[in-house]
């Protein structure tokens, strides 16, 4: 189906709220970065589970792999090799933390635009595309949990 303005703008609304706009139910994704140390982003609740790291670097990949689905380019790659989890690097920095924050950003702003650019929807595309945004709030709430069991 033809997609229109209202619908294009309904969707970037969303995808926007769950990650760097106000919304009403709490931080967006990229609000939970604010302020994340290092020390922070590798704390783990308990051995085997994901850190804030982890967590920001799927968020990420997922973003890209939605971006690629939409625009059919199999010659897109990720920033880091493998799928869904990734390691966090063996000699973490502050400029690494900064470095996987910006590549959340990057795809971010990358996905938007080609939502932003689509001429048609799918009930499929249209799932996929709010899927990304509740995958973002999720996450932001995962986020906020790690960082609070750590005080």
């Amino acid at each position: 189906m033809k997609s229109t303005k209202a619908e294009i703008t309904l969707l970037l609304g969303g995808l926007d709220e769950a990650f760097d706009r106000s919304s009403w139910h709490g931080p967006n994704l990229k609000s939970t970065t604010k302020g994340l140390t290092v020390e922070t982003a590798l704390w783990r609740p308990a051995p085997g589970r994901h850190n804030v790291w982890e967590l920001l670097v799927h968020a990420a990949f997922w973003k890209y792999a939605a971006r690629r689905r939409l625009t059919g380019d199999r010659t897109l790659k990720f920033a880091h090799p493998g799928k869904n989890f990734f390691p966090c690097p063996e000699s973490p920095t502050d400029a690494a933390l900064l470095a996987e924050i910006s590549l959340l950003v990057s795809e971010h702003r990358q996905l938007r635009e080609t939502v932003a650019a689509m001429k048609e929807f799918t009930p499929r595309v249209l799932r996929m595309i709010r899927g990304v945004a509740a995958h973002d709030i999720y996450h932001a709430g995962q986020i906020q949990l790690l960082k609070r069991l750590q005080t």
